[in-house]
């Protein structure tokens, strides 16, 4: 050995001896769900030891330090966070003081994949994005459009599903079916393309198993080093190399469905009830307006903003709406006295008779079933599909709880948490209880969006609730209805440790025909 060599082996025995105690000092001090802010790393190994049950952590953490807690990333890596279930503060960051958190550009890397979609921009291109949709959503033809599309897509795709599995006895993938659905669903509503990924032998289509590979990556991008998942990308491995093959699924469907609705409008070949509402050419006649102005260089060419408004707008209607109605249906077999009175409401709401399937329904006959309406807002509060927001503010800010957060630092706000405080839903909180969202006479009760932010609160409130609570009352009602449903046994139910919580393994179960 030199002399170098022999320098070193103190340091590293000395090293080596601290940090053996400051394990076991804390190992044996420790009494709360915190992690161990670790020299040099910080609380990275704590963070990344609960990875797989990330929800859980947090929860864990914020309910024992009064709903906010600053967490200390390494040194060297800039992952210092706040997190936070606090309702006044999110009530500050999402409504109050919205100015001062935008997206910003560290949102905007995390999700590449999103482009210029409405997700993902601040400022004009927002304003534009948010303007064109609401103006969409809210014409008089929207909920035909809508309603035909929903009951479509369920008397083509859902119920031959369930007929087929519920005839041979075997264990069908709930939550499998459910993104199908709503993928076709939402590709059919805006793109008039079928994917006919809803089918009988359920095939397997790149695109729709996409999005469960951006959800997964998206997180790692907020909880690991930016220099880690930046040289995954570069070296296209782990879920980076899954990120980027979704990506190139995504453009596949999307690009070459874009061309063949923009030939069908230049050949004027459009179905004769849609002449006067398309969401398709409506989209092309803002992007028209826009570029005459000084938006144009930022909207970029036609068909790459069309690419991102409409993977936006199906990023958004295939996995919230599946998600909820995964965890609906499984809160729902573990509430046999719910699913009952679901039933009946069903029945007497819609006039049935004895003996009669649930085949249809309008949307106005859809507001009647308050008590299913609140059995999804439950589902909502205990499960939002969106577990986490990320926030960072441009300026110097004190929050309602007193913490002061500089420019650019990051704020993780669990809305997964939020259902599970005594302090906002009492003591009762961890129970599937639909009266809660029910009113002394009958109608339905509506809480604040800081208190339940299941679609967000504020300017970046979700456009397409109403949407949202169409399509799952008129799945859930036909499935409740028509069919009996048996969780497989020994199945493990857990959240995904992503930003939407999709269930890990499925939701398996048996269906049989109901006899009403």
């Amino acid at each position: 050995m030199d002399v170098l060599e022999y320098s070193l082996i103190p340091l590293i025995v000395l090293c080596f001896t601290y940090l053996t105690w400051y394990y076991f000092r804390n190992k044996w001090t420790k009494s709360t769900s915190a992690p161990t802010n670790w020299p040099l790393v910080g609380m990275l190994p704590g963070f990344v030891h609960n990875a797989h049950r990330i929800h859980a952590f947090f929860t864990d953490i914020l309910l024992e330090t009064s709903s906010n807690f600053e967490f200390r990333g390494p040194f060297f890596a800039n992952m210092d966070m706040l997190f936070t279930c606090d309702p006044a503060n999110i009530h500050h960051i999402l409504s109050r003081n919205f100015s001062n958190y935008p997206k910003g550009p560290e949102f905007h890397e995390r999700f590449d994949i999103l482009g210029n979609g409405i997700f993902n921009v601040d400022s004009e291109l927002w304003e534009i994005h948010r303007k064109t949709t609401m103006s969409l959503m809210n014409h008089a033809k929207f909920q035909t459009l809508l309603q035909r599309n929903v009951w479509d897509t369920i008397g083509k795709g859902v119920v031959p599903i369930l007929d087929a599995f519920a005839k041979h006895g075997t264990p069908v993938d709930l939550q499998d079916i459910f993104q199908r659905f709503s993928f076709d669903m939402i590709s059919k509503l805006l793109l008039d393309h079928d994917p006919k990924s809803l089918s009988v032998d359920l095939p397997h289509v790149p695109c729709e198993k996409a999005f469960n590979d951006i959800v997964d990556a998206v997180l790692y991008r907020y909880v690991l080093p930016e220099s880690y998942w930046k040289l995954q990308k570069w070296l296209r491995v782990g879920k980076e190399k899954n990120l980027m093959k979704a990506w190139e699924a995504i453009d596949k469907f999307i690009y070459p469905a874009i061309s063949k609705r923009q030939v069908r409008l230049m050949n004027n070949n459009i179905k004769d009830e849609d002449h006067d509402f398309d969401l398709f050419t409506d989209y092309v006649k803002v992007y028209n307006q826009c570029t005459k102005g000084d938006n144009a260089s930022k909207l970029g060419s036609l068909q790459d903003f069309l690419r991102d408004t409409f993977l936006n707008l199906i990023f958004a209607g295939r996995d919230t709406t599946s998600t909820a109605l995964t965890w609906f249906f499984w809160l729902l077999a573990k509430n046999p006295l719910v699913e009952k009175k679901i039933r009946e409401e069903i029945q007497q709401q819609l006039h049935l008779k004895e003996g009669e399937n649930l085949k249809f329904f309008n949307i106005e006959e859809s507001r009647k079933l308050v008590y299913l309406h609140g059995a999804l807002c439950e589902t909502l509060r205990l499960f939002p599909p969106v577990a986490i927001e990320h926030k960072s503010p441009v300026e110097l800010d004190v929050l309602p709880s007193g913490h002061r957060v500089i420019p650019n630092m990051k704020i993780l706000i669990s809305f997964y948490t939020m259902g599970r405080m005594e302090s906002l839903w009492g003591k009762d909180c961890l129970e599937f209880k639909p009266e809660r969202w029910i009113t002394e006479r009958g109608g339905i009760k509506h809480e604040p969006s800081y208190k339940f932010p299941a679609f967000l609160a504020g300017p970046r409130t979700c456009l397409g609730k109403e949407m949202a609570f169409i399509q799952t009352k008129m799945v859930a009602a036909t499935i409740i209805y028509n069919y009996q449903i048996q969780l497989v046994e020994a199945q493990t139910i857990m959240p995904t440790a992503t930003v939407v919580i999709r269930m890990t393994n499925g939701l398996k179960v048996r269906l049989s025909k109901r006899v009403v």
